[in-house]
């Protein structure tokens, strides 16, 4: 599984980061940061959450 974020689309609103903490980090503005990894199993249900509380759907995960 993998997580790819449309940074152009990011507004900040941190909520990724909100729903799963562990997985989507910020920049010092509120940004979310590239995701160059896979995602561990144990994260998926976590990568989806975030995906989904992204208002502006700048996630996506695949």
């Amino acid at each position: 599984m993998k997580i790819t974020i449309d940074r152009s689309s990011c507004s900040g609103h941190a909520r990724c980061a909100a729903a799963a903490p562990g997985l989507f980090r910020l920049d010092e503005d509120g940004y979310a940061l590239p995701f160059d990894d896979e995602v561990p199993g144990d994260l998926e249900r976590d990568a989806r959450e975030g995906e989904s509380a992204c208002p502006e759907r700048a996630i996506t995960v695949e």
